[in-house]
């Protein structure tokens, strides 16, 4: 098999050669604005799974989607011909879910910290229902009666 240090060399050059593709040659209306986030490749380097974002709606996702499946074909020419590999991986894109549950734990994470702020404002000016210091002592009396008597 082919050691690891190369799959990954290989990945990331048809990283680099699709993100350039993109941006300069292919010139598909469908294609929204796409960013190649990461590239994988199998141990064999037969199939390579480029991860993508789209910045838009779903409808523009979808749209992105179609365009760059139609593209598939142009882009592996491409890739084969800058890489000369002996064998040109086939390309599988999908789209890569991370930067939106990335984008929604932040969402989540403002909110908490919203609350929190709140909470602490509700709190500051609030006082003990009793006394400041819940535990008991023993009176000042008692202990001075418990050192007299013998």
């Amino acid at each position: 098999m082919v050691d690891a240090a190369r799959a990954r060399k290989l990945a990331d050059r048809i990283q680099q050669i699709v993100a350039e593709m993109l941006e300069r040659r292919i010139k598909d209306p469908r294609l929204g604005f796409v960013t190649v986030t990461d590239t994988r490749i199998t141990a064999d380097l037969r199939e390579a799974t480029v991860f993508y974002t789209v910045f838009g709606s779903d409808a523009e996702r979808a749209d992105s989607a179609a365009a760059l499946e139609s593209a598939k074909g142009i882009i592996r020419s491409e890739v084969g011909r800058q890489t000369g590999v002996r064998f040109t991986p086939t390309l599988t894109f999908k789209h890569d879910p991370l930067p939106d549950s990335a984008r929604q734990l932040d969402d989540l994470i403002n909110v908490a910290r919203a609350r929190d702020a709140e909470v602490a404002r509700q709190a500051a000016g609030a006082s003990y229902a009793g006394e400041a210091d819940p535990y008991k002592k023993p009176d000042e009396d008692d202990e001075q009666a418990g050192h007299e008597a013998p």
